[in-house]
Parts: C-alpha cells; sequence; structure tokens
C-alpha cells in the first residue's frame, strides 16, 4: 500500500513575515516570525521533512530517493520529468504582515541559462485577508521597459501597477513575468514551480535589522517582466459540486500543476491516485481522517501530506477544507 506521509515544513523568516502561521495554521516558529513555510519542498534553498513514523526526520527529498530504490518506480509519477527526489513543484504558506517586495519570476529558459535553476509560475490561493488588503497584478496599461525603469528610479513604481483589493478564496494565477506583490494583512497557500528565483524590482527603501537594504535586480527583472496587462479571474476554472455538505472545484491547471480544493462538512469523498502523479494533500481548515485500505491517518488545519503515485483510492471524512495538488 501506498502509505501517505505527514509533511515537516522548512521555514522562511523574512522582515515582512508574522505570527499567524504560528498561531491559526499549528507552526513551530518558536515565538518568531513566520514569512513562509514550505509545506512541500525538495528545493536546496529549504526541504521539507517526514514529521512522523518509521521515516520521522528524514528529509523529503531522500524518502523519495530511498522509495524509487525500493520500488523501482518513480514516486513522483510517470508524468514527472524529474527524478532522484527532486519534486517539481513547490508549496508554501505565506503570512505578509509587512507589503512584500514588488518583483517579477523568470520563466524556464531564462532561469536556467542565468541562474541554474527553474522558472517560476505560481497560483495563491487567499486564504486571509484583512479590510482594505491588496497586491499588485501586473502592469495597469500597456508600457515598456524604459518606463518601467524610469518609474524604479523615481520611487513611484506603483503608479503603473494594477492595484487589486482582495478578499479570502480568490484564486490569482501568475505567469513567469508577471510583475506583482503581496500586500500586507494576507496570508496566502502557494503552489508554484520549485524555484527559488526572485527579481526584486522595488522594495520601498526598506532596510534590515542592522540597516542595511535588500539588493535589487532591476536589469534582470526588466528582462524578463511582462510590460503589459495580464487576463485576470480570481474565480475557479469549474465548479464540480456544490451542495450543501460537500462543494468541489478545479481552481488552477496549468503545464506545471493542477489543483482541486475540497470543502466538506460532516461528508466524505474519495481521492484516486495514478502512477501518473504523485498527490499533496494540504487541510486549510478544520480537520478529518483519510483512510485507505484498513489503515486511517489525521489531518488538521495547517498540515501537507504526501502521497506517492500509484493506483489507489483514499477516502477524507470530516468538517474541513482541503487542497489536493498534481502534476
Amino acid at each position: 500500500m501506498l502509505k501517505p506521509v505527514k509533511l515537516a515544513p522548512h521555514y522562511a523568516n523574512y522582515i515582512w513575515g508574522g505570527s499567524v502561521l504560528e498561531t491559526y495554521y499549528g507552526k513551530d516558529g518558536a515565538g518568531d516570525i513566520i514569512a513562509e513555510s514550505w509545506e512541500l519542498s525538495t528545493h536546496k534553498d529549504g526541504g521539507s521533512k517526514i514529521a512522523d513514523g518509521e521515516n520521522a526526520g528524514k528529509t523529503l527529498e531522500q524518502y523519495l530517493i530511498d522509495l524509487e530504490k525500493e520500488t523501482g518506480e518513480n514516486p513522483l509519477g510517470t508524468k514527472a520529468k524529474t527524478k532522484n527526489g527532486q519534486l517539481p513543484i513547490l508549496i508554501k504558506f505565506i503570512d505578509a504582515r509587512d507589503d512584500l517586495s514588488i518583483q517579477v519570476h523568470p520563466g524556464d529558459e531564462y532561469a536556467k541559462i542565468n541562474e541554474g535553476d527553474n522558472g517560476k509560475t505560481e497560483m495563491w490561493l487567499i486564504l486571509e485577508s484583512e479590510p482594505g488588503s491588496y497586491l499588485y497584478y501586473g502592469v495597469s496599461k500597456k508600457t515598456t521597459r524604459s518606463e518601467i525603469e524610469e518609474k524604479i528610479k523615481t520611487d513611484d513604481m506603483e503608479t503603473i501597477l494594477r492595484k487589486v483589493p482582495v478578499k479570502k478564496g480568490e484564486i490569482y494565477f501568475i505567469p513567469a513575468g508577471t510583475i506583482h506583490a503581496i500586500g500586507k494583512g494576507i496570508v496566502i497557500c502557494e503552489i508554484q514551480q520549485s524555484s527559488n528565483v526572485t527579481y526584486r524590482l522595488y522594495d520601498y527603501g526598506r532596510t534590515d535589522k542592522e540597516g542595511n537594504k535588500r539588493p535589487l535586480h532591476i536589469k534582470k527583472g526588466l528582462d524578463v517582466a511582462t510590460p503589459e496587462p495580464q487576463n485576470l479571474n480570481t474565480a475557479p476554472e469549474q465548479i464540480l459540486d456544490d451542495s450543501s455538505v460537500r462543494q468541489i472545484a478545479l481552481l488552477r491547471s496549468c503545464p506545471y500543476f493542477t489543483t482541486y480544493s475540497y470543502k466538506l462538512k460532516n461528508s466524505t469523498v474519495d481521492i484516486t491516485g495514478s502512477k501518473e502523479s504523485f498527490i499533496s494533500i494540504i487541510c486549510i481548515d478544520g480537520a478529518g481522517t483519510i483512510k485507505a485500505q484498513s489503515e486511517s491517518f489525521t489531518i488538521k488545519k495547517g498540515e501537507t501530506l504526501f502521497i506517492p503515485a500509484g493506483e489507489q483510492v483514499y477516502t477524507v471524512t470530516g468538517t474541513n477544507e482541503f487542497l489536493t495538488v498534481t502534476l
């Protein structure tokens, strides 16, 4: 049987982070700020680990390598272009207690040549938002590289960006090349390519504890930035079930990942695995159990599971809200 394993995250503490992930999502920040909780990751800059069971403490990367040796099959699935424990995607919780920098991510080709990493296309699900919260999503009208550069120099970059008020439950798909920034008071779940390449275009002149400004990456950022507005649709791609006890929706599907949302009210739903892809289950509210054959596993708000690729049915029961992510 292909058993789900519960994951322990890697934490990234940036100057704009807060305490929501520790207070409301069960993360162990030891009282420090937690900006990002890397829930599903084998990236070299921060990998998740197995949280409990016989493999407790082992890195997810090593667990995948060992599983591949044991079974002779890639636990990531036949759709994966990677193996040897290297996940092609990364899943995070992000708590923005302050504004994030205005930034942009490169596509695959530019990132490979210039950074030795993957490009970064990502999707955000808004988990929490304070009244008045907003984000920046691309430029507000068609512009040019030189105009963007001039706005950076004159500390006036926000005037050419699309400012979008946000609310809980909205979905934002951010293709590589889209200039963007998360505003303060927002908590999101981010599904992205496995990459840590960010080009910071503008950072509001902020300094760290030592009084140093964070570096900008203006040339590279301008190389990859899309200078025209992006299409914006914050609703799910497709509603599959909408009843009093169960809601199922396809949030987004792209060449890198597919994400579904499930909301159960004292109900059940079957998640069917396949040999094509692993499944990651991220619980964003409530609690429940996951049953497969005679075994049962618990999951609660803030927890993430990894299920290796394979043909198996997993029955989720409870009152909860969770996401599934596959290739």
